[in-house]
């Protein structure tokens, strides 16, 4: 495995290369709390092309940022450089990573060529407003995962409509009929409310990346 470091609102982002090759790239987008795996895993060892996965920020060997400020959004952030790195990709995300996906998906749609959402930890997602009145404050580290991570990102309000609007526009300007793929079963819901979406397919991760390598 080899490693590239990319620079992303002073933050050093980990991408990995899990397997080179030609062709297009398989994105990996791990769960919260989670790191890139160390070997391609067997799921999507099946891919033609290189494989990579990102460390998102506080997690894996990425930076850890001082006093904490997770969003969806900044690791969204996280992702959107390492796929402009790559060119285009199609992107595999697992719980937190699956919800990243299809933001990105949403935000990037000429750039993902695919996205597979599929069963994972974090963001369970679905409230509308604060779920506790507690305050909490982890003690600092510089380790990951980032304790700050855990306690805002497990908290983060995701009210459904939010994940459908990515998926609108995933569909309306990606130039492929099926851009979202869910493998999941587990179903928080914001997933619930994605497969609800017309031109949402479910497939199991073998089908929807043989499906994604032949675009």
């Amino acid at each position: 495995m080899s490693t590239i470091r990319l620079v992303h609102n002073r933050i050093h982002l980990a991408l990995h290369e899990l397997r080179g090759g030609t062709g297009r790239p398989l994105l990996l987008l791990h769960g919260l709390g989670e790191a890139s795996p160390a070997d391609v895993p067997s799921g999507v060892s099946n891919w033609p092309g290189p494989i990579h996965a990102l460390d998102f920020t506080g997690h894996g060997a990425s930076d850890v940022p001082q006093g904490g400020g997770y969003s969806a959004e900044i690791l969204l952030a996280d992702a959107d450089v390492a796929l402009h790195h790559l060119g285009s990709a199609t992107v595999v995300g697992t719980g937190l990573g699956a919800y990243i996906a299809l933001l990105l998906c949403g935000a990037q749609p000429a750039l993902v060529r695919g996205a597979v959402l599929c069963d994972g930890p974090g963001l369970w997602g679905g409230a509308t407003g604060p779920t506790s009145n507690s305050f909490v404050i982890p003690m600092p580290t510089s380790t990951t995962p980032d304790p700050f991570a855990l306690l805002e990102m497990s908290r983060d309000l995701r009210p459904r409509d939010y994940a459908t609007l990515f998926v609108r526009l995933a569909l309306e300007h990606s130039e492929l009929d099926d851009p979202i793929s869910v493998a999941a079963v587990v179903r928080p819901q914001w997933l619930a409310a994605v497969v609800d979406e017309v031109g949402v397919v479910e497939r199991s991760l073998d089908e929807a990346l043989a499906r994604y390598a032949e675009v």
